[in-house]
C-alpha cells in the first residue's frame, strides 16, 4: 500500500525542518506504547509508521527521492526486509535524544513503571549515549535567499552571512576550568519533582538548572562565554542552489547551526528560497509565461521574430494571419525539474505592434490597404 509520509505527519509538502521535527515529537509522545498500554499493538505500529516519515522527510535526498519515486520508494529505500527502528534511533538518537530521554526517563517512565532508556526498552541493543550527562542541542537558524529567474534555472552557489553561536576558543568550549560534581543532581543532569493531585501521584523529571545537565558544575568559569562555552560569530556559508526551486523550497544544511552548550550537537541551517519578481518573465510551475510584440506585417504575412528566453534568444517562426494573444509553446525552454529529468515549456503570448508614428508613405500604403479590402 502506498505510504503518504506528508498525511501520516500531518505536514504540508512544503513543510520546513522545524515543522516536521515539531510534527514528529508531537505524535511520538501521543502513540509511544507506554502512553497506551491497553492498546499496545496498535499504538507500535502507528509509532513505527511515524518514525519511518520522520526518517525520510528530515533528510533532504530521502525527501526529495520520496518526492520523485512516490510509493516505490520504501522498496527501494528499505529493501525487502521494511522499516528498521534500530537503525532509525541509531541514526537520529543526536537530533531526538532529548525526546529519547523525556520518553523514558522522565513522564512515561515514571507514570507506567519501567526504567533504562528508550534504546534498551523499546527496540533493544545497546546505546552509546554517557549515563547521567545530557547535552542540549544547538538551535536551527533559519535565513532566507532572493534568487532570480536566471540563476534558478541554471542553478547557483552563494555565500551566506549568518551569525551563530560557535564553541568558545578560549575554553575550548568547555565553559571554564576545573569541575565538581553538581550538588543538586548529584551529575545526574536531571532533577526529580513530585506533584501530588487529586488523581494521584505524578512525578516529572526535568533538566537541571545548575549544570544545564551536564552533571558537573565549573569551578572557575570562563569570562568570555559566560561559562556556556559558546560565543556569537559570524559565518560565512556556501550554499549550492540545485536548478528548478521553487519560491518556498528550502535546503538544509545540517550542523551548520548554533553550537549546543557544553559540547552539544550542532542545529542546522535552514535556506529559505524566494523567487525575484522578473521583469519578463512569469513561472507557473515548471513553466515560463513572455508576451512578445509581433510587427503588423509579419504578423499578416508571417515571418519569423526574435524571442528572449532563460537560456538565451531563439527564432520563432510566425504563421500568416497570427493573432493578438496566440500562444506559441517553446517545448524544453522552461525551468528544469527539480531532482527530476526533463524540462517545462515557455509558453509565448504574441501581440500585435501598431505603430504610433507613420511616414507618408507607410500611410499611403495602409490607406490603399484599407481602400482594397473595403472593395
Amino acid at each position: 500500500m502506498a505510504k503518504d509520509y506528508y498525511k501520516i505527519l500531518g505536514v504540508s509538502k512544503d513543510a520546513p525542518t522545524d515543522e516536521i521535527k515539531s510534527a514528529y515529537r508531537r505524535l511520538a509522545q501521543k502513540y509511544h506504547p507506554d502512553m497506551n498500554p491497553n492498546n499496545k499493538s496498535e499504538s507500535e505500529e502507528r509509532f513505527k509508521e511515524i518514525s519511518e516519515a520522520y526518517d525520510v522527510l528530515i533528510d533532504p535526498d530521502k525527501r526529495a527521492a520520496y518526492n520523485r519515486y512516490g510509493s516505490d520508494f520504501a522498496q527501494r529505500q528499505y529493501g525487502p526486509s521494511g522499516f528498521d527502528m534500530g537503525d532509525f534511533v541509531r541514526t537520529h538518537q543526536t537530533d531526538l535524544g532529548d525526546l529519547f530521554n523525556e520518553l523514558f526517563e522522565g513522564r512515561l517512565g515514571n507514570l507506567f513503571g519501567g526504567g533504562g532508556s528508550i534504546f534498551e526498552q523499546f527496540f533493544g541493543g545497546e546505546t552509546t549515549r554517557t549515563r547521567g550527562r545530557y547535552v542540549t542541542r544547538g538551535g536551527d537558524i533559519k535565513v532566507r535567499i532572493s534568487l532570480s529567474l536566471k540563476e534558478i534555472y541554471t542553478g547557483v552557489e552563494k555565500k551566506i552571512q549568518v551569525a551563530r553561536m560557535e564553541s568558545c576558543e578560549i575554553c575550548q568550549g568547555r565553559g571554564g576550568k576545573g569541575s565538581k560534581t553538581c550538588s543538586v543532581c548529584g551529575e545526574r543532569g536531571r532533577v526529580q519533582q513530585i506533584q501530588r493531585t487529586v488523581f494521584g501521584q505524578f512525578s516529572t523529571v526535568s533538566t537541571c538548572a545548575n549544570c544545564g545537565g551536564t552533571g558537573k558544575v565549573i569551578e572557575d568559569p570562563c569570562l568570555a562565554c559566560n561559562s556556556t562555552g559558546l560565543v556569537k560569530k559570524r559565518a560565512t556559508i556556501k550554499v549550492k542552489i540545485p536548478p528548478g526551486v521553487q519560491n518556498g523550497n528550502y535546503l538544509s544544511l545540517r550542523g551548520q547551526g548554533n553550537a549546543g552548550e557544553h559540547g552539544g550537537p550542532k542545529g542546522d541551517l535552514i535556506v529559505v528560497v524566494e523567487e525575484k519578481p522578473d521583469p519578463l518573465f512569469t513561472r507557473k510551475g515548471n513553466d515560463i509565461y513572455i508576451r512578445v510584440p509581433v510587427p503588423y506585417p509579419v504578423a499578416v504575412l508571417g515571418g519569423k521574430i526574435k524571442v528572449e528566453t532563460l537560456a538565451g534568444n531563439v527564432i520563432l517562426k510566425i504563421p500568416s494571419g497570427t493573432q493578438s494573444r496566440q500562444v506559441f509553446n517553446l517545448r524544453g525552454r522552461g525551468m528544469p525539474k527539480l531532482n527530476g529529468y526533463g524540462r517545462g515549456n515557455q509558453l509565448t503570448e504574441v501581440f500585435i505592434d501598431v505603430p504610433k508614428k507613420l511616414s507618408r508613405e507607410e500611410r499611403e500604403l495602409i490607406g490603399r490597404l484599407a481602400k482594397v479590402r473595403s472593395e
